[in-house]
Formats: C-alpha cells, sequence, structure tokens
C-alpha cells in the first residue's frame, strides 16, 4: 500500500529531513516531490516555505490480509473451516492448511475448488505488489495423496508406452498437475513427456522415444513392418509386396438346362365287346298253371359267369 505525506520547510533540505523525522523512513526508502520552491524574496518580504510530498510502499503482513480474505470467503461459502498459514521468507512462499469437520467440500472435483480459491487467493494478496508471493493452499493433505496419485498414473502408463510404442495423451490437467508428471517420468527411459493444447485444456503427452516441447514426435514403427510376416501352413501371413492380380478368364453366359422330354405313350388299345344278344319276342301267354309246393319246385340251374372284360396294360407291361 502507497502512503504519502505533504511537509513545508524553510528549505527543501530542512522540509525532507521534517518528513523523515516523522515518518521514520530511510530516504532511500522514500520517494520525494517537489510541490513548491522556496522563495527569499526581498529583505524577508515575499518569501515563502518549500512544500514537498514524500510518498512509500507500506509493507502490510500478507499473513493476515490472506487469513482474513479466507475467513471471509469461508463464511459466505457457510464452510466453518481453520486456516493455518506460515510464511517462507527465503523462497517467498506462504504455505495454507485448511482443516475442519466439513473441509471436503473446499477441495471440490479432483480439487477443482481448492484450485480456484488458491487462484483467488494469489490474487487478492499479491494485487499492487512488485515482488509477487507464491500461495500454496492445501486441505487434508490433498496434493501430497494427489501427487502420489499422479506419480503412480504417469509410471503405468509410460510402462504401456514402452509396450505397445503409441503416444499416449493424459486428462487435461492444471500447471502443478502436468510438473508432477513431468517430474515423475523425467528419468524413465524410453519415454518422454510435453504438453500440449491451451489453458484449462492442456494436456501431458507420454512420447515413445525423446521428444521435446514443440517438436512434432515421429510416428513410430507399425508391428508389421518391424517384424516379417510368419510364412508356412498355419504361417497366417501375406507377402508385404505382391505383384498385380491375374484377370479372371471370361466366362460364358450362363444357360438354364434343358430337361429331357419323356417318350410318348401310345394309347391303349380299346377293349372288343361282344354284341349283345338280340331279344326275343315275348311268346304268347298261356293259361297259369298250379304252381307247385316249395319243395316240389326242382332247383334253378347255376348262372353262367359274365364274359371277362379286357384289363389295360400297364406303362411297365407295354415297355
Amino acid at each position: 500500500m502507497k502512503k504519502s505525506i505533504d511537509v513545508s520547510g524553510r528549505t527543501e533540505d530542512a522540509a525532507i529531513a521534517d518528513a523523515l523525522a516523522q515518518t521514520g523512513k530511510a530516504r532511500e526508502d522514500v520517494s520525494v516531490e517537489v510541490l513548491e520552491r522556496a522563495k527569499t524574496g526581498f529583505l524577508g518580504i515575499g518569501s515563502s516555505p518549500a512544500k514537498i510530498r514524500v510518498s512509500w510502499e507500506e509493507q502490510s503482513s500478507k499473513l493476515a490480509e490472506l487469513e482474513s480474505f479466507l475467513g471471509g470467503l469461508f463464511q459466505r461459502m457457510g464452510v466453518e473451516a481453520q486456516v493455518k498459514a506460515e510464511m517462507n521468507e527465503e523462497e517467498n512462499v506462504i504455505t495454507c492448511e485448511l482443516a475442519g469437520e466439513h473441509v471436503g467440500a473446499l477441495i471440490g472435483r479432483r480439487g477443482e475448488t481448492l484450485d480456484a480459491i488458491q487462484h483467488l487467493a494469489n490474487y487478492v494478496v499479491n494485487k499492487g505488489e512488485n515482488e509477487r508471493t507464491r500461495i500454496n493452499i492445501d486441505a487434508e493433505n490433498y496434493r501430497a495423496k494427489r501427487a502420489d496419485a499422479l506419480t503412480h498414473l504417469a509410471k503405468k502408463v509410460a510402462a504401456k508406452v514402452v509396450k505397445y510404442r503409441r503416444n499416449m495423451t493424459l486428462e487435461p490437467m492444471n500447471a502443478y498437475e502436468r510438473h508432477v508428471i513431468h517430474t515423475a517420468l523425467q528419468d524413465f527411459e524410453g519415454v518422454s513427456t510435453y504438453s500440449t493444447g491451451t489453458e484449462p485444456n492442456r494436456r501431458v503427452v507420454v512420447a515413445y522415444g525423446n521428444v521435446t516441447e514443440g517438436e512434432a514426435p515421429a510416428e513410430p514403427p507399425r508391428r508389421s513392418d518391424a517384424r516379417p510376416p510368419r510364412s508356412g501352413r498355419y504361417g497366417g501371413g501375406r507377402p508385404v509386396s505382391r505383384g498385380p492380380r491375374p484377370s479372371a478368364p471370361a466366362r460364358a453366359p450362363y444357360a438354364a438346362p434343358v430337361a429331357p422330354s419323356a417318350p410318348a405313350i401310345p394309347a391303349a388299345p380299346s377293349p372288343v365287346r361282344a354284341p349283345a344278344p338280340a331279344e326275343e319276342a315275348p311268346a304268347a301267354q298261356e293259361p297259369p298253371k298250379e304252381v307247385p309246393a316249395p319243395s316240389e319246385v326242382p332247383a334253378a340251374p347255376a348262372a353262367e359267369p359274365a364274359d371277362e372284360q379286357p384289363r389295360t396294360p400297364t406303362y411297365r407291361e407295354w415297355r
């Protein structure tokens, strides 16, 4: 925060000395602006003192400012949390640890809420400051647990990249998580890492071989090119380069087969029938005779069998 005071004196040097005595600052810690120069006049008539303005930067407590901001923010969010902040003067870093019963609501999905709070805190504390102080906010040791999970994920993905010889792109991450991935794989043999995309969708690419950021990764060889095809009955492979395929010979137009015709069957001869006997003229009526008793009637002679009709021969018998 910038502060200033206006001081007047008989001379400019006297005014500066008076201002330094009032503020308790050293000469190199303040800036002096001359508003009016001193005038001596004639025989003391028309003389006027010098007026100056002394300005300096008031170093407020960043820890107190951070705790005040976080306390008001958590109160508006309806979350009770205790803030414990420590300042590292050598590295100019403030480490803040949050504790409470429902502090998990301040972490959010994959730490998105915690990252947003940290971003706001950095903006508020470093607003108007010439020297920037980095602020790290953690809750329930989430940052350390997340770093261990990312390290395990990075090594697992690197092993797959070496095995399949294919580049793999991870999910979008913030700058801290990308730094964890790069650090975990910087000594992993056979792979390299670089970042691609723009925030907030910037991702880490685990590449096969040595690739630097900004360099187009070379396409790794395919497995079919690196290993010659197998030959044999059960090899299943084919030559890589084959000549032109011969054209198939022209085929005759398709004609439907014609079924053979069956031989004509001659008509069976019609049977010869005997001429019917001519009917005899009725005889003259005779007078009725006496009918004998049944016992005295002689038996009628057996009827002669009728003429047998000729049979039509079958197709097999005809042949």
